[in-house]
């Protein structure tokens, strides 16, 4: 490729000043784990850089060999901006174009950090980036996890054990127990070799990313059958470890009431739907081996039944821990105090 025009590309020297703290503290749930891997930036100087034989990717970034980065190149510092924590941020959208650049730049980057003692440096780097990973990994850095477009890398400065905290660990999902009038609940075949293969079951699915449970639930039911429900309660949740990818796995149960009875099944995850007596459900070999699956539909018809809701109902409340956002916090207001407001 031909050498491209150095005055079109700058490498910038950014502050390492710290933004406007926020209001958590050390005791805070939160302590230690940056709110958002995004901020603004206010560049202090910029330098131009030669840049040959480069290639472009995506979004228009470019990467450089590590042999053809410009050997009289300065080791600038990696933009950044300190967290809440005593900890670094580093912006991805502004990492050095060539390999060379980039390893010098963390280099004097981390040696700064620790002589103004920081603790956590978070390294995001994007999917377009990725030649740039195995040098982060050389200087010290550990995966921390990953998301489609993107890895986050961590390096923790301190001698003492790290506080960082861990990965995402668990996976939520949830079931719907929807029963109509006769007494008959709504259960699935599914399309899978899996444990449940050929069962009659609830359907069951996994909530989607800013989803709260009991939306997905009317929205897993709706999908997989085609009948329209409303959230009524939740019944009982199921706490595992070790399933899908080693992770540990949350299960919420939720009572549905229907608000449509025609069945349309979704025939790329579904077998086959239909409405079937609870007996009969539970006659099947497999609930007679598996207790928790069958203590499961045993609950939710004795609380349909007895008409004795004493399950959590989703209530909608602003809170500042999630940025005076509307948040669900579930409870069971059967047995609360008549002063209590409502909300």
């Amino acid at each position: 490729m031909e050498a491209l025009n150095c005055s079109a590309f700058k490498h910038c020297k950014w502050s390492l000043e710290p933004p406007a703290m926020t209001s958590i503290t050390k005791n805070h749930p939160l302590h230690g784990f940056p709110r958002s891997l995004n901020y603004s930036w206010k560049p202090l100087s910029s330098s131009l850089c030669s840049i040959r034989g480069s290639r472009v990717l995506k979004k228009g970034r470019h990467v450089v060999s590590p042999d053809l980065a410009s050997p009289g190149m300065t080791a600038e510092h990696l933009r950044a901006r300190e967290d809440a924590y005593q900890g670094v941020v580093i912006d991805p959208e502004s990492l050095p174009l060539s390999a060379n650049a980039f390893a010098s730049a963390l280099r004097a980057s981390l040696g700064t950090w620790k002589l103004k003692e920081k603790r956590g440096v978070w390294l995001k780097i994007l999917q377009e980036q990725a030649e740039l990973v195995p040098i982060a990994i050389q200087e010290g850095f550990s995966y921390h996890h990953a998301e489609p477009g993107y890895v986050v890398l961590t390096y923790w400065i301190p001698s003492e054990p790290c506080t960082l905290p861990a990965s995402p660990s668990h996976q939520i999902g949830i079931a719907g127990f929807v029963i109509n009038d006769r007494g008959e609940i709504l259960v699935v075949k599914e399309q899978c070799s899996c444990s449940c293969s050929g069962v009659w079951k609830l359907p069951t699915g996994y909530i989607n990313k800013s989803e709260d449970i009991f939306s997905g639930a009317v929205r897993e039911v709706k999908e997989e059958t085609g009948v329209d429900t409303t959230f009524l309660e939740m019944v009982a949740f199921r706490h595992a470890h070790l399933v899908a990818f080693e992770k540990s796995d949350l299960m919420f149960v939720c009572l549905l009431k229907p608000l449509s009875f025609d069945i349309t099944i979704d025939e790329k995850e579904i077998q086959a739907a239909k409405w079937m007596p609870v007996d009969e459900v539970l006659e099947q070999p497999f609930y007679r081996e598996d207790q928790m699956s069958r203590r499961i539909i045993e609950v939710c018809k004795a609380t349909y039944e007895e008409h004795y809701y004493c399950g959590f109902t989703a209530h909608q409340l602003i809170s500042l821990f999630d940025g005076n956002l509307a948040s669900c916090l579930y409870y069971s207001d059967k047995n609360l105090p008549c002063f209590l407001p409502s909300n």
